[in-house]
């Protein structure tokens, strides 16, 4: 067994790299370590191409496995299932910056696997997956042009911080991921708190200056223990088949690409495509049975044409500056049984957006690695075929939509009031209706809106706003509020959300090796730009939170007991509290600090309910008269129940200003009786007076305070 290490030192943090122990069938295999969390990452390429492939079949795969923290699942099952949504996340993150790295011609199938099989609270998993697949399709047989490091980037008091402990995160502005390969930044994934353009950039580059220290030593680690990469057919390309495409196709797409709207555009694309294919490929023709060859040069000399025209011309496919927004439309209130709405439309996209409050039942629950946890926010963001005029099978959620939530739920919560402050559960819901470019920044746009047409204190409103990059040579086209086709045709597409005072998300994807930060300053001026005018669109419509929450939500109440009386209110088996739901027909809740949550859409029903907790809370006070009932006579006087389970002695010469001889004589057991509290003393014994109250509290008051 020839075991490889290689170890790479960043701040505090040592990342090892380990191969040729585990898994060693696969192409490559590598464990990546930081302290105790371990993942196991393999990378496996097929010896032959897939017949009729015309896309890269590459797969990612991320698990985390229970017996990392010692837990066992608990499904039904007993074994890891499905992945969570958590976990789809982190497979993205492992394919977007792989992916751009592979040869444009290899075509064999590829899947990247990585297994956390120890995990460290302290230390995140998702980014040593990163690093781990990386390290093992480097070493592998399979044709690729990484390595690329990936680094996550904190800030604490204005210091960045290189793979933060999740005890540094807690209290940092910025949570990013950066990947990176020697040369440039490939992918950007974070969160921030309104952090300013300047900072971001700062932080990109503290962060490729940290890939850089990464790359070298897995580039260390390949010259120790890396396989040759495997050969595979390389598809030359006709020049000559080219040129004729061009020729031919260039006045034809030229003609369809002056058309705005989206479906008639690509009818014309599509046309063009045929009557090129029909011309070349005739029977009898120069390039007959090359249908395929031909096809595929007719989508370059689409790109190419849009691109240099972009660039030469300064207009856009459609017609558009640079830097113009799409005509924008918003509505807001217009379900009107939902809590909040809005109805988002930009251009051909629009968004519909549905806010629903809840209580403490509502929360999502999940089960981490690092424990069962809970959300009282979140969104959901749906993509129907039928947003693209397209018929198709609806199955589970997607990994794009699951991702697209992601980046609009990280946006939308950061002007999310602090949960003490705004006791519910929370949920969006985008429903996209139209897509034609960036259908996850319509969602945040319209979630921020349906949050305050609810009536839900949100800090600010949020936009966000899809930007894109075209590069030749010299010359570049930044490009504001990207379609479809130039995220497909351009050189970068980052997202950008926030408020008016700075950044709550970004996600970027880049395609060029090296971005100089002239150009990255130019784009995030330009995405606050367009973000701002967003902003004031959308102030047209609402510009803050309705003053009430909506009649249809339910009200929460929130209040504290002292947690020794956690159990008078639970009651034996739960009876107590269930008889109050029943009762009152509220939520009522109750937690080991003794913080009661009561929850109704009925005002009544949720006074009923806080009163009756109250009732079996309330501790006597001396000076406080109470209407109590007679539960026991003794010789020396009579128990008194003054609140739910809590009895007083009301003694035979507390009874009436005369003496009397026998308690029996005045009182029955049953009888209600005006008391006065006269004392509680330290062993919580309660002393009561009939005499002091006889001619003070109303026979129809509960208590009455002298």
């Amino acid at each position: 067994m020839n075991v490889v290490k290689e170890s790479v030192t960043i701040g505090d943090k040592t990342i090892q790299f380990e191969t040729g122990k585990m898994a060693k069938q696969a192409s490559g295999s590598v464990v990546v370590s930081v302290g105790n969390s371990m993942v196991l990452c393999t990378a496996v390429g097929a010896k032959s191409a897939r017949p009729g492939m015309d896309f890269l079949p590459l797969t990612c795969e991320y698990k985390e496995k229970a017996y990392a923290a010692g837990k066992i699942p608990g499904s039904f099952f007993r074994r890891e299932g499905r992945p969570s949504s958590a976990e789809i996340l982190v497979c993205r993150l492992m394919d977007r910056p792989a992916r751009p790295l592979f040869p444009s011609s290899w075509r064999n199938e590829t899947q990247l696997i990585a297994n956390v099989i120890s995990y460290d609270p302290e230390h995140a998993t998702d980014v040593l997956a990163m690093l781990g697949s990386s390290a093992a399709l480097h070493l592998s047989d399979v044709p690729w042009e990484g390595p690329y490091a990936a680094v996550r980037v904190g800030r604490v008091d204005g210091k960045f911080i290189a793979f933060p402990s999740t005890s540094e995160l807690a209290n940092s502005e910025i949570d990013m991921v950066v990947a990176a390969t020697n040369d440039a930044i490939v992918m950007v994934e974070g969160s921030m708190e309104e952090t300013s353009e300047e900072v971001i950039i700062d932080a990109l580059e503290f962060a490729h200056g940290i890939a850089k220290q990464i790359v070298k030593g897995l580039e260390s680690l390949r010259e120790k223990a890396g396989k040759a990469k495997m050969a595979f057919e390389v598809v030359e390309t006709d020049e000559a088949l080219v040129a004729a495409v061009f020729k031919e196709a260039t006045p034809l797409i030229e003609k369809a690409y002056a058309i705005r709207e989206k479906h008639a555009r690509y009818d014309a694309l599509s046309e063009a495509k045929s009557e090129v294919v029909a011309s070349l490929c005739a029977e009898g023709g120069t390039y007959e049975g090359r249908d395929d060859e031909v096809s595929d040069a007719v989508a370059k000399a689409k790109k190419s044409f849009a691109r240099k025209s972009t660039i030469a011309s300064s207009k856009r496919i459609d017609g558009r500056d640079y830097d113009e927004i799409r005509n924008i439309s918003c509505e807001v209130g217009i379900l009107p049984s939902a809590h909040g709405s809005a109805l988002f439309t930009r251009g051909e996209t629009q968004a519909l957006a549905v806010a629903t409050v809840g209580t403490k039942y509502d929360e999502m629950r999940m089960d981490t690695l690092a424990g069962d946890a809970s959300k009282t926010f979140y969104l959901h963001y749906n993509f129907p075929p039928f947003c693209t005029g397209e018929a198709k099978m609806i199955r589970s959620t997607s990994r794009r939509e699951i991702g697209h939530g992601n980046l609009a739920e990280r946006s939308v919560g950061a002007i999310m009031p602090a949960h003490s402050d705004f006791p519910y559960t929370t949920r969006i819901v985008s429903e996209v209706l139209e897509s034609n470019g960036s259908s996850s920044m319509a969602s945040v746009c319209g979630g921020s809106l349906a949050l305050m047409d609810a009536g839900i204190p949100s800090k600010a409103a949020v936009a966000g706003i899809a930007m894109g990059l075209m590069k030749e040579g010299d010359d570049y086209a930044i490009l504001s509020d990207i379609l479809g086709d130039e995220d497909h045709l351009g050189d970068m597409d980052f997202k950008v959300t926030g408020t008016k005072d700075g950044i709550c998300a970004l996600q970027m994807d880049i395609k060029l090796k090296g971005l100089p930060r002239e150009i990255m300053e130019r784009a995030l001026a330009q995405a606050k730009a367009g973000r701002i005018h967003i902003l004031d669109k959308m102030s047209e419509a609402l510009s803050e939170p309705r003053k009430e929450l909506s009649d249809n939500a339910p009200r929460i109440v929130s209040f504290k007991v002292n947690p020794e009386k956690i159990r008078d209110i639970i009651g034996p088996g739960g009876k107590t509290i269930r008889g109050i739901i029943e009762q009152t027909g509220a939520q009522v809740d109750i937690d080991d600090s003794g913080t009661v949550s009561i929850a109704s859409s009925d005002q009544k029903s949720l006074t009923q309910a806080r009163d009756l907790v109250e009732g079996l809370t309330r501790e006597p006070e001396a000076g406080v008269f109470y209407k109590g009932i007679i539960k026991s006579i003794v010789d020396f006087g009579a128990f008194v129940e003054v609140l739910p389970g809590q009895e007083g002695l009301l003694h035979i010469s507390e009874i009436a200003p005369e003496r009397i001889k026998n308690v029996s004589d005045v009182l029955s057991e049953g009888d209600q009786v005006i008391v006065k509290c006269l004392a509680v003393e330290r062993n919580g014994k309660i002393k009561l007076s009939r005499k002091e109250a006889l001619d003070v509290a109303p026979d129809n008051v509960e208590n009455f305070v002298a």
